[in-house]
């Protein structure tokens, strides 16, 4: 139970000093989604819909862009996804590693690790 507390407050913290980062990006993708749902003539809630879509890579295809800049701006919502993704991972792994490293003994580590290789 200690080990999930200090992974939840590090992954926390870890969101906290990435805010910045992390609400840019999101703020990008609301605003290249906004901006295709202009150009297709979507509603605000289905453009915004679609962008989160793309950009967490579900891609359901009941909506697609069909103007080639709408396609262009398709491709960087999903870049930004794959970023906000990626952001959230590193800081999710960071967040264990440290975690481990303060919970879990070396030497408990190693009986294990000569358990299963022998």
């Amino acid at each position: 139970m200690d080990f999930s507390i200090t992974f939840f407050k590090l992954f926390l913290w870890g969101t906290y000093f990435s805010l910045p980062i992390l609400l840019s990006i999101c703020v990008s993708i609301i605003a290249l989604g906004l901006f295709v749902g202009r150009l297709e003539s979507w509603g605000r809630f289905d453009a915004l819909y679609w962008a989160f879509i793309t950009a967490f890579t579900v891609g359901y295809g009941d909506m697609r862009p069909l103007r080639k800049p709408s396609k262009v701006l398709s491709i960087a919502i999903a870049w930004c996804g794959i970023m906000l993704t990626g952001l959230f991972v590193a800081l999710a792994v960071k967040a264990a590693s440290i975690a481990f490293e303060i919970h879990i003994d070396p030497e408990v580590l190693r009986s294990v690790g000569q358990g299963i290789i022998d």
